[in-house]
């Protein structure tokens, strides 16, 4: 669905991502692990338009019958029209605009009116919590609210392929586990999903395979079990347990 293939991305005057190589098959959940400043979110933006490589390329199937297209240079309006939708660190909500204007925002480029309102419901009928403070202002949400309604307003858009920075950051712990397994159901429904996350243990308890980055360079990448057991893993990301 998705192949990242040998960028290399500039912030400025720093080198954030160095030939950097990434793959995510229809129907999977990806998790990308690493320290802070290694470049992940670096990497979602590159893949979701918001960053430019200067070498590189990043090729996308919206279905596993259509042939692969090259997004490196495409807008980011473009991506999401494509299939791709793009749920930011820190959430990104519009804190004065109500919880049902956020997530209609997230259907501004589609036009049927009819599968917009259902989608609105269906978002409603995942996060209920939403669908009862529907006319509350975004900003009077407390944290955990904030991220389902990002979530579910970058389900608004119908993607294919759904990426997610950080979902879970600031979260208590009852709360992240819902967040992933509703995660794990909206995959199940065919959304596939590539996410970033601090919590590599929930990361890699849920996803199907995983990627190491480290400044700016991939350095392990398997399925999720197999790094989960891997001492260097464990030792870096996993607390050492």
């Amino acid at each position: 669905m998705l192949k990242v293939e040998g960028i290399h991305v500039y912030r400025g005057q720093t080198y954030v991502l160095q030939g950097v190589n990434l793959e995510v098959e229809h129907g999977e959940i990806v998790a990308l692990i690493g320290a802070n400043g290694a470049g992940k979110t670096s990497m979602l933006r590159t893949i979701s338009g918001l960053l430019r490589p200067k070498r590189g390329h990043i090729f996308y199937a919206p279905h596993k019958d259509h042939a692969q297209i090259d997004i490196s240079r495409v807008p980011p309006e473009k991506i999401v029209s494509l299939g791709i939708s793009h749920c930011p660190e820190g959430r990104g909500i519009f804190s004065q605009l109500s919880v049902r204007e956020n997530l209609l925002v997230g259907a501004y480029l589609r036009k049927n009116k009819s599968a917009i309102q259902a989608d609105y419901h269906r978002i409603c009928e995942i996060f209920p919590i939403l669908g009862e403070r529907t006319r509350q202002t975004a900003g009077s949400l407390s944290g955990g609210e904030q991220e389902m309604l990002a979530v579910g307003r970058a389900l608004m858009s119908r993607p294919k392929l759904l990426i997610l920075d950080e979902p879970s950051l600031g979260l208590g712990p009852i709360i992240v586990e819902n967040l992933f397994k509703v995660l794990q159901d909206i995959n199940a429904h065919g959304v596939t999903i590539l996410l970033v996350e601090q919590n590599a243990v929930m990361a890699l308890d849920y996803a199907d395979r995983a990627y190491v980055l480290e400044n700016g360079r991939m350095t392990l990448s398997g399925p999720s079990q197999k790094l989960a057991a891997d001492d260097k893993v464990r030792r870096a990301y996993l607390g050492g347990i």
